[in-house]
């Protein structure tokens, strides 16, 4: 039997006009800006304008430790929002938009998948409404007029070897990683070592998504910090006069981007941070706009708990004031046989052993969320048809043992009616008692946040910080940032800072290599490792089975 892919189920479809689906939603037209008849951004007058209406529930979506098996997090995501409106609930889906680069690159496109997916999903995954774009442009502007400052007299005392703002292009391109710029004689500017960032590691990307309304965003982007003078103090976006001009450039970016799921669900797409460098959520104003108008507000964090999750909680969370009402796990029965040791090629097969040895990662994922975080939580088994019913029965006994309830999740294959089962639990568990909390206070030393994230979330012994990251420590905290929250730079693949530990290690330390001030986004980010900013094409990249037809019909997005 030959499987449709996921670009010929979205075709089939046939989507209702956004217009229709802003009045189901209850948006008055005049805040719907249409891009084209499936697309819109919905005006930010629209949030200031409702409120005092009271909020939906926020339900988190999260996942076990990633593996090349894959777990289905967005498709999850999507077919979950579904499932709540097959059983009578207003429910709307929240969630990041793609980067150009992975789309290109390994992914191929990601909008959920199978009959969980939303949709235009060629024009989500291509340029949508031109946010990254705009994103792009305005880091480039702030690049391009801390250059002509310093070629124009340097009145700033800009130390040209303490620069740390990079240029940003949304395309994964490793010959951009380190440049030499500034080449060709006085009059093209001081040559000096430089590099680019994928747009969605730039820090903009993680101010917009942390930005209130316009005002804050302004605010945000003035605090960015481009570099250091040479008495070694911080040269910010608004000592460069820069931060209305970028505010100018991201003013619709701002705004949320409204499509819908192939069910014709509410979908709020917008703003996608990267889960390492950043906190990996879509925007605050999209999380915040979708509340005032479902019951049940479904959305997600990038990567697995130990990292997208906690960053909801301790810094998205934080900054906004949201609190989940229940949080799901994704797990598949194929990538906890990954962490007991079974290679990709077998994961096809049974093998209880494998899967006993495995399990305790999404076990130590659950009892964070429970005992840590305090939120109500439900694992979601991501349906294959090589799951066997003692493999799932394992996982059930499992996760019943520490309390947490097991849905099977089939809507990869049936859409929302394959999450009803997620669904009702999620309902239950949004009425339940909820004793949600974080990790650390921000009145805490930035050693001792560290350490609260690592030993709490993480299981580890603690953090060991290098030379280089103290004398950062100590900087830090002479300019008067050490009470930010803390956005930790670690390997998705494990719970330590080594990505070859799979399951749930023990007896290890975190090492912090680097410590940076976003003092735009408001959080100081904390380096493990050599974590890539500018990824890499790899060998086959999946741009080579993108096409377009004579009639415009693009194939290739998986």
């Amino acid at each position: 039997m030959a499987f449709l892919t996921d670009i010929e189920i979205a075709q089939q479809n046939t989507p209702k006009k956004i217009t229709e689906i802003a009045k189901e939603c209850g948006i008055d037209e005049k805040y719907v800006e249409q891009y084209g008849s499936y697309k819109a951004k919905i005006d930010y007058n629209f949030l200031k304008d409702n409120a005092d209406k009271p909020d939906g529930k926020l339900i988190l979506v999260t996942a076990i430790t990633p593996t090349p098996a894959g777990e289905g997090k967005t498709t999850t995501s999507v077919g979950l929002t579904d499932g709540l409106r097959k059983i009578g609930k207003k429910s709307i889906v929240a969630l990041r938009e793609p980067s150009l680069g992975p789309v290109f690159g390994v992914k191929g496109g990601v909008a959920g998948g199978g009959y969980a997916q939303v949709v235009p999903m060629e024009d989500i995954n291509l340029h949508f409404t031109g946010d990254f774009h705009a994103i792009g442009a305005a880091n480039n502007l702030l690049a391009a007029m801390l250059d002509n400052h310093i070629q124009q007299g340097n009145q700033l005392g800009i130390d040209v070897k303490q620069i740390t703002w990079k240029r940003a292009v949304d395309m994964n391109d490793r010959q951009l990683r380190n440049i030499v710029d500034g080449l060709g004689g006085k009059a093209q500017g001081v040559p000096r070592e430089d590099g680019f960032e994928i747009t969605v590691a730039s820090e903009v990307m993680a101010v917009l998504c942390l930005a209130s309304d316009i005002t804050d965003l302004k605010a945000r982007l003035g605090r960015i910090i481009v570099g250091y003078n040479f008495a070694g103090e911080p040269v910010t976006a608004h000592d460069l006069k820069a931060e209305g001009a970028m505010a100018a450039l991201l003013k619709d970016a701002l705004k949320p981007n409204l499509v819908q799921t192939l069910e014709h669900t509410p979908a709020f797409i917008h703003g996608g941070p990267f889960a390492n460098i950043a906190h990996g959520c879509n925007s605050i104003l999209a999380t915040k706009t979708a509340l005032k108008i479902g019951d049940y507000v479904v959305t997600e964090a990038g990567f697995a708990a130990d990292l997208g999750a906690e960053k909801f909680i301790d810094i998205k969370c934080r900054m906004a004031g949201l609190k989940p009402s229940a949080i799901v796990i994704v797990a598949t029965v194929r990538a906890l046989k990954y962490h007991g040791g079974v290679p990709k090629a077998e994961l096809n097969n049974e093998n209880l052993e494998a899967l006993e040895k495995g399990l305790p990662n999404l076990l130590q994922h659950v009892d964070n969320i429970k005992n840590v975080y305090g939120v109500p939580c439900v694992v979601a088994i991501n349906a294959f048809p090589t799951d066997t019913k003692a493999e799932l029965d394992l996982v059930e006994k499992k996760c019943n043992e520490l309390g947490v309830n097991v849905a099977l999740s089939e809507v990869w294959a049936k859409g929302g009616e394959g999450g009803k089962a997620l669904a009702e639990e999620v309902v239950r568990l949004c009425e339940q008692p909820n004793n949600f909390n974080q990790v650390y206070p921000l009145e805490m030393s930035i050693v001792d946040k560290l350490n609260a994230i690592a030993t709490k979330v993480y299981h580890a012994d603690g953090v060991s910080l290098t030379a280089n990251a103290k004398k950062q420590l100590d900087k830090i905290e002479s300019l008067g940032y050490g009470n930010m929250p803390i956005c930790m730079a670690k390997t998705q693949y494990s719970f330590s800072d080594d990505a070859s530990k799979l399951g749930a290690p023990k007896d290890f330390t975190v090492t912090v290599r680097n410590l940076k001030v976003c003092a735009g986004a408001g959080f100081i980010v904390a380096l493990t490792g050599d974590i890539m900013t500018m990824p890499g094409l790899p060998k086959v990249p999946a741009a080579e089975r993108i096409d377009v037809d004579e009639t415009g019909k693009i194939s290739g997005l998986f």
